[in-house]
Order: structure tokens, then sequence, then C-alpha cells
């Protein structure tokens, strides 16, 4: 249990309060709460499901070691783990939801996602984007200027090669 927060609490009953936010948490599947008890809630909820994807004795200790209640670790392994099998990871979000009335503090709705997770693609089809009529006129126009050039450097260029025979030819002359 990694915390980088105190909460407030002694670290015996920080860690008694999040067990239990953890458990009650998993078992109802959404909770309101302050930010930053949320943000401690995540990642020992994340681990406990993954402890149930992996589904063996040690790991079913490994949770009921944590969770204070025993229908809430069936219900990770029978129901939760199941259910985000295919998910790499990232099983709950939170939302905030403004000020508490009374001492201001910033609440956030911790909740699960929803299960139907599909990995993306990198062979998405890729669409071709609307081109606009101004656009094509653009390039049409900087295609034709680009030809007319090629023909002027064309043109110039035989003009060079022209002088430069002449020059060679008359270097000629004058060294016989």
């Amino acid at each position: 249990m990694p915390s980088a927060r105190k909460l407030g609490k002694p670290t015996d009953q920080r860690r008694a309060m999040l067990r239990q936010q953890v458990t009650d948490f998993l078992d109802k599947g959404r909770m309101e709460t302050t930010i930053t008890r949320a943000k401690e809630i995540r990642p020992i909820a994340e681990k406990m499901i993954t402890l149930g994807k992996k589904n063996t004795l040690a790991t079913r200790r490994a949770a009921l070691a944590f969770i204070t209640r025993e229908d809430v670790v069936t219900k990770i392994f029978a129901e939760l783990a199941p259910k985000y099998e295919s998910r790499p990871g990232g099983y709950c979000r939170i939302t905030r939801i403004g000020p508490r009335r009374g001492d201001a503090a910033e609440m956030a709705v911790i909740e699960l996602v929803e299960a139907n997770f599909t990995a993306k693609t990198t062979t998405a089809p890729i669409t071709a984007a609307p081109v606009k009529k101004a656009a094509v006129e653009e390039v049409v126009e900087a295609v034709e200027v680009a030809e007319e050039s090629e023909e002027i450097v064309a043109e110039e260029l035989e003009a060079i090669e022209a002088m430069v025979e002449e020059a060679e030819a008359e270097q000629e002359e004058a060294a016989e």
C-alpha cells in the first residue's frame, strides 16, 4: 500500500480506513468521497481486481488479507475479475463533483468503469478528410505555375548549353 498522503490520520487508522473504503467500494461499485481519499482508494482497488484475474489460492488469500469481508472477495473473484478479463487495467474512474457543503472539501465520485473494452487496433481504416474547393484550386494553380517554370528553366538550360558549345568551339579554333 504505497501511500504518499497521510489523510490526517496515524498509520493504523489510515490503513483501517482505506481497507474499509476499498471493501465498500468494491461491494457497491460506486462511492462518493473526497478527492484525496479517492486517489488513495483507486490503486488499491485496481490491485484487488488484478489479484482476482489471476484466481489462485495465493491471490485469494492476499485479497482476504486486505479486504475486510469474505463475501466481497468472493464477488471480486466470481464477478468483477471475469468482467474485466480483457481489460489491461484502469478499472476505476474518478469524477470531481465540486466542494462539500460545510467544510468545502473537494468531493469526487469513484466508480468502476464498464467492462465492454475493445483494444485499439493499429490498422485503423484511414478515411479521407473532406477537401475544400478553394484548396483544390490552389493546388491546381501551383501545378500550372510549376509546369510553366519547368518550361522556362528548360528553355534557359538549352540556351546555356548552346552558349557553352559556342564557347568550346571558339576555344578550339583559337587553339588551332
